[in-house]
């Protein structure tokens, strides 16, 4: 990658500062784990990314006991770690997206999202339950149909006490933003394509870069000027494309995820 692409990808010039400062100079060829690198944009953009909700693969949610003409502004924290940042609000009205892989219809043991008969919070708005699946002809889930218990508003415990361990992110179908999200990857599938035998296009990663049509993002988002970063909630880091995003098809860059992938692949 050059420092141009990573610029553009959002990578912040004070995290590749630190990263030199981390790995030092050496009068000898040497290599660093790529790691260390997108930790340190991490470790940054942990610090200053507003929050904003974005939902890459949808599925579409339908509370059935909900009013149909009724949109309310839920009020979400822009960081959770800095007051500083203040809060927004985000419109929630009676169909939704969420992830389609924070549904499943047959859950394993310890799965604390959606499914058939399972509550879940959605985050700042309600407890949301699952109550039917409808499909198409070949078996995929269109539609999830749910309801809602208006006494959970802000995602607070009900007063009877009960509690939900999962709580997923989602955005109001009314009002979404359609975008295109770039997700990109390490360009080598090694870590070292100059250390083996062979050519070092042999080791080029097919994986590097995956372009998700369709995307539905919160409205703060069509704000979102190149150079600003984001964090996609339970995503990773983004920002918007300084080329190709434009008002009306909007674009945005994966930065680098939440955490290391790769490191959890090779284990």
């Amino acid at each position: 990658p050059t420092i141009s692409g990573l610029r553009r990808r959002g990578y912040p010039a004070e995290a590749i500062r630190n990263f030199c400062a981390t790995i030092g100079v050496t009068k000898f060829q040497s290599t660093n784990d790529f790691a260390l690198l997108e930790n340190a944009v991490r470790e940054v953009l942990n610090q200053s990314a507003a929050r904003r909700m974005a939902v890459l693969d949808p599925i579409r949610v339908v509370i059935t006991n909900y009013p149909e003409d009724l949109v309310e502004e839920m009020e979400v924290v822009n960081h959770p770690n800095d007051e500083g940042a203040g809060t927004r609000l985000v419109p929630f009205c009676r169909e939704l997206f969420v992830e389609r892989e924070d549904f499943l219809e047959d859950p394993p043991k310890g799965y604390f999202r959606l499914s058939p008969g399972a509550e879940v919070r959605f985050r700042s708005a309600y407890f949301i339950r699952c109550d039917e699946v409808v499909k198409d002809d070949a078996g995929e889930v269109l539609e999830l149909r749910c309801t809602y218990d208006p006494e959970t508003r802000g995602g607070q415990n009900p007063p009877d006490g009960r509690k939900v361990k999962g709580t997923i992110h989602w955005v109001s179908a009314r009002h979404a933003v359609p975008a295109e999200v770039r997700l990109y990857d390490r360009l080598f599938s090694v870590e070292n394509p100059d250390g083996g035998e062979g050519d070092f296009l042999d080791h080029l990663n097919p994986e590097s870069l995956t372009v998700v049509t369709g995307c539905q993002l919160e409205p703060a988002l069509r704000d979102a000027a190149p150079g600003d970063p984001i964090q996609f909630e339970r995503l990773g880091y983004f920002c918007v494309d300084a080329k190709d995003s434009t008002p009306d098809a909007p674009v945005f860059n994966r930065t680098v995820g939440l955490r290391d992938s790769w490191a959890k692949a090779q284990k």
